[in-house]
């Protein structure tokens, strides 16, 4: 088969290619191109090999100012530096409480006065508000209890009774609160107690209750028993369905047991502060 001229093997037609030549000319081209590689190679590493031991020069001339340089164990704080802190093995004392202040006399040490446990000039509870006249104060306690009220007081160690008048809208109501060295004493006296605690008029009030119908209450608290005797002011009787008469004497009642307590409070936070 002829290509004619200019065929693709040179002028003059067909001809058959050197196989052999061809081939020795690759691998030629092949050793070279692996001795280029090679040669690379090894001279990258040879750089690499340069810039490690440049970096390990450097590094031991303490060259890069920047370099973060842990201290040695010697310079590390040691951990006794600071003392560590010390508990007591002993429980702080327990703060004494408003009740067990006023059950017991010997803990219950400040003065009891007329002017202490009534102060003011007058009371307001509930949003009520009464005027209080005269105040009193004796140790003599079978004095001022009348009936049944006079044994509960003497037979259970009444030390003193402190007296004071309330009065609002025609009302009067005498509040005594007595004095004991228990709180068994005073809840004995408050279980044994009846009619009546004397009134105590004075200082605008007329005298009350005298030979009359009026009410009474009795209740206790620590070693204190609280008393009153309502009634109207004109000393007419109180009957029983007399709600407003009823409705004072547990006010007056109420604010003696507020007084007491504050009593109780103020003596208790004293004491805490000097433990």
């Amino acid at each position: 088969m002829s290509f004619g001229q200019g065929g693709p093997y040179g002028p003059g037609g067909s001809q058959t290619p050197d196989w052999s030549a061809l081939a020795d000319t690759a691998a030629r081209d092949r050793r070279r191109k692996w001795l280029l590689f090679g040669g690379g190679a090894v001279a990258a590493a040879a750089i690499a090999a340069i810039v490690a031991t440049a970096v390990i020069v450097s590094d031991d001339g303490g060259g890069d100012k920047n370099a973060t340089r842990l201290p040695s164990p010697a310079q590390l704080p040691s951990e006794s530096a600071v003392p560590e802190p010390t508990f007591s093995d002993v429980d702080p004392p327990a703060p004494i409480s408003p009740l067990e202040v006023i059950a017991d006399g010997k803990k219950d040490t400040a003065p009891i006065t007329a002017a202490g446990l009534f102060p003011g000039d007058q009371a307001v509870i509930s949003g009520r508000s009464y005027t209080k006249g005269a105040v009193t104060s004796t140790k003599d306690c079978g004095s001022v209890a009348q009936k049944a009220l006079h044994p509960a007081l003497t037979g259970n160690g009444c030390r003193q009774v402190v007296r004071a008048t309330y009065t609002r809208d025609g009302i009067a109501v005498t509040v005594g609160v007595a004095v004991f060295d228990t709180k068994a004493a005073a809840e004995r006296a408050k279980e044994a107690a009846g009619p009546f605690l004397a009134t105590l008029p004075g200082a605008g009030v007329d005298r009350f209750c005298a030979n009359t119908a009026c009410r009474s209450t009795s209740n206790a608290i620590g070693r204190y028993g609280y008393f009153t005797t309502a009634g109207h002011t004109d000393g007419s009787p109180v009957p029983t369905s007399d709600t407003k008469v009823r409705q004072a004497g547990l006010d007056v009642a109420g604010h003696a047991f507020d007084r007491i307590m504050q009593r109780a409070t103020t003596q208790a936070s004293a004491a805490a502060t000097t433990d």
